[in-house]
């Protein structure tokens, strides 16, 4: 056995917020994936997938870590990876301390390289930015609107009048990892391909929106107008979000829906080039390829827009895995074929580390998947468990159910084969008792607390000073509610006051020098500071709240 083959390659290919839309899933009939479908049918598609969490940080940190997020605690996009898990080992590390070159370009963490983990990046890791340069227009919005403050601003999408190398972004992505596949190494390699498309924004070239004409665009086949009838209030309240309301409200779902669609398409090309990279370089008989989405994706069911959710339609993910012959963790590689057991992306480092001849790491959590490599219709006693952003919240993916818990206590329960979009909760149903029992008996038992980031590490509302006998604007407070700290870098005290929706002030108390008031707030929110001289007060500035967590500091001078 040559060297090389003793010691396989692995290419980790991640694409960004792509559900089942996926022609080898069947989950939407337009779909174009040629390249994805090519990847499944040469290896092992595990059709009953899913993510660790249904958002970017705490999924992908899950999967890097081989870590839960209930026992790490890191269950929100808001929260930093390093201050949760300050000496956690990243897949990548643990790789190069075995005699790998490890490398990746593209967004594989949430918005950071963690430079220390690598031992090359593009672009480079000394700067922590993982994203190369990428065409946006020069106007934006294009066709959402701005509903208000709470809306993520990069919720628009449009073609551009581009090649894809004008385009940029998974383009030269694309184009160094294929560089990297081309060429022969002196050690095998860990090489981590961030495919950030289908993220928002959903801007790509024409070509990809020519493929999909509006007046052909289907609408998702998982919606239905009366899905929240039958949920748990917790569920009620996860449902509808205010996205959907406002793109049906601008008449922009089809539209929307064709920018998804292209959004995939477009990803599934730059996956051709690098999968072409491989086929046509020395690696190719000697890499296992492990493709894989962080969650999937809302487009309308369950009312709902985005992610964040413990539904199928965005914890079920794509999962391909394709093992050459001659692996030491499974020497005959994998054949072609599906799996419909299911399975956590948690599974992905103890499963690589096995197939590499490594020894197992402690800290992993989920159980390796060569037993289903070898056989994908193995007994499989585990399930997939996806943790929402509040302890205790969670979905449960078992072979033929689908187990919802929430923190409050309320439950859904479906069986996937009758009703595979969850149209029919049966968890009041007295006849599936026994079923929801044996679930709920599966379910982890202990929930880690909510680490809440460091201050330091919130963004930073701008302030905004006033001049003498100036006031700030009326409040427009419009989403749900999340934590704003106030710090006071002055040399002297400020009184902290909301302005209501008609510019009236109500007293929120005072901050001394040096001094912080962790506050409750919403999006749109203003909040004016002071100071009180005698019996003046006088108005010095304002800060407008966003759409999350943030910290508002009031200037030393």
């Amino acid at each position: 056995m040559s060297l090389s083959a003793a010691r396989p390659n692995v290419l980790f290919i991640a694409i960004d917020d792509l559900n089942d839309w996926v022609g080898c899933m069947g989950g939407h009939p337009q779909s174009r994936t040629p390249n994805l479908d090519r990847l499944a049918a040469s290896g092992v598609l595990f059709t009953n997938a899913h993510c660790p969490a249904p958002a970017c940080n705490p999924s992908r940190s899950a999967i890097f870590t081989g870590i839960s997020p209930h026992r790490s605690g890191l269950y929100r996009n808001g929260q930093k990876m390093r201050q949760v898990l300050p000496a956690a080992e990243l897949l990548p590390r643990t790789f190069s301390l075995a005699g790998y070159w490890s490398a990746g370009s593209g967004k594989m963490l949430h918005y950071f390289i963690d430079a220390q983990s690598w031992d090359e990046y593009f672009p480079e890791k000394k700067t922590e930015d993982p994203f190369p340069r990428t065409l946006y227009p020069e106007q934006r919005p294009v066709s959402l609107p701005r509903g208000g403050p709470w809306q993520y601003i990069e919720t628009d999408w449009g073609p551009l009048d581009a090649s894809d190398e004008e385009y940029g972004g998974d383009y030269l992505v694309s184009e160094w990892i294929g560089k990297q596949l081309r060429r022969k190494h002196d050690k095998p390699f860990f090489l981590a391909c961030g495919i950030y498309r289908p993220h928002e924004p959903w801007f790509v070239p024409k070509k990809y929106f020519d493929a999909f004409p509006l007046e052909e665009i289907r609408l998702p086949p998982g919606y239905r107008e009366d899905d929240l009838d039958d949920l748990p209030a917790e569920g009620k309240r996860m449902g509808p979000n205010r996205y959907f309301a406002h793109i049906r409200g601008q008449k922009q779902w089809r539209r929307a829906v064709q920018g998804y669609l292209a959004s995939i398409y477009f990803a599934d090309t730059m996956l051709g080039r690098v999968l072409e990279a491989l086929e046509q370089g020395p690696n190719a008989k000697d890499t296992i390829v492990v493709l894989w989405s962080d969650h999937g994706w809302h487009l309308g069911e369950k009312q709902h827009w985005q992610k964040f959710t413990a539904w199928r339609a965005c914890s079920r993910v794509p999962l391909i895995m394709r093992v050459p012959p001659g692996t030491p963790g499974l020497s005959k590689g994998t054949s072609p074929g599906s799996c419909s057991q299911p399975v956590s992306l948690l599974s992905l480092a103890p499963t690589l580390l096995e197939l590499a001849g490594l020894p197992p790491v402690d800290d992993h959590d989920g159980p390796s998947l060569i037993p289903l490599l070898l056989d994908p219709k193995a007994d499989w006693p585990h399930t997939a468990v996806t943790h929402l952003d509040a302890p205790g919240s969670y979905g449960l993916s078992a072979a033929k159910w689908r187990y919802i818990h929430y923190a409050g206590g309320g439950e859904e329960l479906y069986e996937i084969e009758t009703d595979p979009y969850e149209w029919r909760n049966l968890a009041n149903e007295a006849a599936h008792l026994p079923t929801l029992k044996r679930l709920r008996a599966l379910a982890p038992k202990k929930f880690a607390e909510l680490v809440q980031p460091k201050v330091e590490s919130l963004p930073a509302l701008k302030w905004a000073p006033l001049p003498d006998g100036g006031k700030a604007p009326p409040s427009k407070p419009d989403g749900n509610p999340f934590d704003v700290v106030f710090i006071n870098n002055s040399t002297r005290q400020v009184d902290l006051l909301w302005m209501d929706r008609t510019g009236g002030t109500r007293d929120y108390g005072a901050i001394a020098p040096g001094g912080r008031i962790r506050q409750q707030t919403r999006p749109g929110a203003m909040w004016m500071i002071a100071t009180t001289e005698g019996k003046k007060r006088r108005n010095l500035g304002f800060f407008e709240v966003g759409d999350r967590a943030a910290r508002a500091v009031v200037p030393g001078k």
